[in-house]
């Protein structure tokens, strides 16, 4: 062993400290086999670990050093997004107006505690699949279990959430409409969505952490009753206060005049969210069935349909610009709701009550906790369900109660009518948590170019926390 350095010893003993801090922190302890490595690379160097970056060639030599770069970044960037921050885009309008489509979030893992990773071989920053090529950006082999490393907190009431896609655990790759596979089954047919490959392409199964991410507000926490009634929601029997930025769909008489692009700006409505009912089919039928009154010349004022905030309702109501407002209700736009059974009358302005699944609570196995709950036990705790000669068996033993492994949450969006949400899909295991959004770091608006408003400057830098 050649002399060792003062600088060798310093960065060893750098090195090792975070190390030997990461392996507290995971509670891995055979992870310091990796110290001898640590010793070698540093102090005494019986392998040539950097060889490969010193080649005779000057050419060879250089883009040994770029590559060398490039590995660290990459490593570097792996490591980053894994345990401490990942950049997530806000694509669909279910929390707006608190969160816009177009900002650019900062995601805080340490929140509530990153979680060491299913499938640990992936492409860093690409979430499942890579552009253009299609193809898987992870390795499914080594496949680890769920562990989540202690963090800062735990998940509170009405704070917003980035979380794995509960019902993306399978997916059809060619699904019209970004359907999830589960919705394309009841409304097609199993057989055909596994069939109808020039339809539904591939059917694939993704690990918890290779699933769509989504963001939501958490509702409902483990342990608490939730219902919603008439499009308040109500904990534990306490009325829950709405968001400040919650928004509900309205249909839109006006006066006989088209909105204009100011007074849908006026609103704060997008152009994706700016829908013209006298254009679609059959449109007479359904304006009357809402309760549309034909004017003086017997036709019908134009109608759109809009979501607005509370200030955005009262701003419509003093312009004068409609001739009536009324709130879109779920009898004329209601959508499969979850359980999905004929057990439950439910809707989604009307919803529950439901108890949310507690970490260690007992439930009695009947038919309704089945429908409610079946999908916790099976899908997200791992175990086999079956009904055979009206006994229930678990991991095929009978079974009368079932205690649940996880803590599980509700999660809805601000924009309540049009947001896909546990109303749609049921709860969100504890597993599936990804982190908090703390920081809009970009926001960009695609209804306006650079020069007009493209570019949000005064959401840059925003705490998302605080929305």
């Amino acid at each position: 062993m050649k002399k060792v350095t003062k600088n060798q010893w310093i960065f060893f003993s750098v090195v090792t400290a975070l190390y030997l801090a990461f392996i507290i922190w995971d509670g891995n302890y055979w992870l310091l086999l990796g110290i001898p490595v640590i010793f070698d690379i540093y102090i005494s160097k019986f392998i040539p670990w950097g060889a490969w970056k010193n080649p005779k060639n000057k050419s060879l030599k250089k883009i040994a050093e770029w590559t060398d770069a490039i590995l660290f970044a990459l490593i570097a960037v792996y490591f980053i997004n894994l345990f401490i921050f990942q950049m997530y885009k806000i694509p669909t309008p279910s929390l707006e107006k608190s969160l816009l489509v177009g900002d650019y979030l900062m995601v805080n893992k340490l929140s509530y505690g990153p979680r060491v990773p299913n499938t640990p071989l992936s492409f860093p920053l690409v979430q499942n699949t890579f552009p253009i090529i299609n193809t898987k950006s992870y390795i499914e082999w080594p496949r680890w279990s769920y562990k989540r490393l202690k963090g800062l907190g735990q998940v509170k009431r009405n704070e917003i959430v980035v979380f794995n896609y509960p019902a993306g655990d399978t997916v059809a790759l060619k699904s019209p409409s970004n359907e999830d596979y589960y919705y394309s089954v009841r409304r097609y047919g199993r057989k055909e969505v596994w069939s109808n490959k020039s339809k539904f392409g591939d059917i694939v199964y993704r690990p918890v952490d290779r699933r769509e991410n989504y963001v939501k507000r958490c509702i409902g926490l483990p342990g608490d009753s939730l219902q919603i009634i008439n499009n308040e929601t109500y904990i534990n029997g306490t009325l829950l206060p709405l968001p400040k930025n919650a928004q509900f769909n309205y249909f839109v008489e006006t006066q006989g005049n088209h909105l204009s692009d100011k007074q849908f700006r006026t609103l704060d409505v997008s152009r994706d969210d700016r829908n013209y009912i006298n254009g679609i089919s059959n449109a007479d039928y359904f304006l009357e069935r809402i309760g549309i009154e034909r004017n003086a010349e017997g036709s019908f004022n134009p109608v759109y349909l809009l979501p607005l905030t509370k200030e955005a309702l009262q701003k419509l109501e003093k312009s004068g610009w409609a001739r009536s407002v009324r709130i879109e209700t779920d009898d004329i736009f209601g959508s499969d709701i979850y359980p999905f059974s004929n057990l439950f009358d439910w809707t989604r302005d009307n919803y529950g009550p439901v108890w949310i699944p507690r970490k260690g609570a007992t439930i009695e196995l009947n038919e309704v906790n089945l429908a409610l709950y079946s999908r916790c036990i099976e899908a997200y705790e791992g175990n086999s369900l079956q009904i055979k000669d009206n006994q229930i068996l678990i991991n095929g033993t009978p079974a009368t109660d079932y205690t649940f492994k996880y803590d599980y949450y509700f999660m809805m969006g601000d924009n309540r009518h049009n947001s896909q949400d546990s109303r749609s899909w049921g709860f969100v295991p504890e597993d599936h948590i990804v982190g908090k959004p703390i920081l809009i770091w970009l926001s960009t608006d695609k209804d306006r170019n650079l020069f007009d408003g493209g570019i949000r400057w005064n959401r840059i830098f925003k705490l998302a926390s605080k929305e």
